[in-house]
């Protein structure tokens, strides 16, 4: 186990100590561990609760959040036809609003799809995570990136695994909010002669968003 994690969970248990007893001992410990040349508890526990507060990138989540339709779009080859679904995606905040979990149900081929994807913001890394699983495969997806200044536009590195090769393949994820009741999502890979292209397009509609229209 490294020293971090060791920290890491100790800084969990503190966090569960009473404040006053925390308060009394901090100033002498975190004294013996500076002379030890250990890390010092006071910042490490400092560091573990700014790491641990959602902010203003977590709150960006919410525009996601809600009962969604989908259309989708699925291009097997630069120059073929898009394969056209529908399906449905509800999508909540979890953890204390600290990540999204989406629930996606589809058709694939003509066969059930369903998968499941969490997003979240790192505070230390500085950048948007996520992790997708779905029924058509057996890996685990996973995804980092960031976002625009006003929130409308995220770009995503992916990598998953390759069942050609089994080797990992990586991809290009933008999503964009188009306004409150729509958002869409496009991923991006390289086609058979290294150049990049349009493999998926997802537009999200909110449910009885028409009906609320004026």
């Amino acid at each position: 186990m490294t020293h971090s994690r060791v920290w890491i969970m100790v800084a969990s248990l503190l966090l569960a100590a009473p404040v006053g007893a925390q308060e009394a001992k901090e100033p002498k410990e975190a004294k013996k561990a500076s002379k030890k040349g250990q890390p010092d508890q006071a910042a490490m526990m400092a560091a573990w609760q700014k790491y641990a507060t959602p902010g203003e990138n977590h709150a960006r989540l919410k525009a996601f959040a809600g009962s969604w339709t989908a259309a989708v779009k699925m291009w097997m080859a630069p120059d073929a036809p898009p394969q056209e679904s529908a399906g449905t995606e509800e999508a909540k905040l979890i953890m204390g609003d600290r990540y999204l979990q989406a629930d996606f149900k589809g058709t694939f081929n003509g066969q059930p799809f369903s998968g499941v994807g969490f997003t979240g913001y790192d505070n230390g890394r500085k950048k948007f995570v996520g992790v997708w699983i779905d029924n058509m495969g057996t890996g685990i997806m996973t995804s980092e990136g960031t976002c625009d200044a006003e929130g409308k536009v995220y770009t995503y590195a992916a990598m998953a695994t390759d069942p050609m090769t089994g080797k990992t393949s990586k991809s290009r994820m933008v999503m964009r909010v188009d306004s409150d009741t729509k958002h869409t999502k496009e991923m991006y890979g390289k086609g058979p002669s290294g150049k990049e292209y349009k493999m998926m397009e997802i537009v999200y509609t909110r449910k009885g968003a028409s009906a609320r229209a004026p």
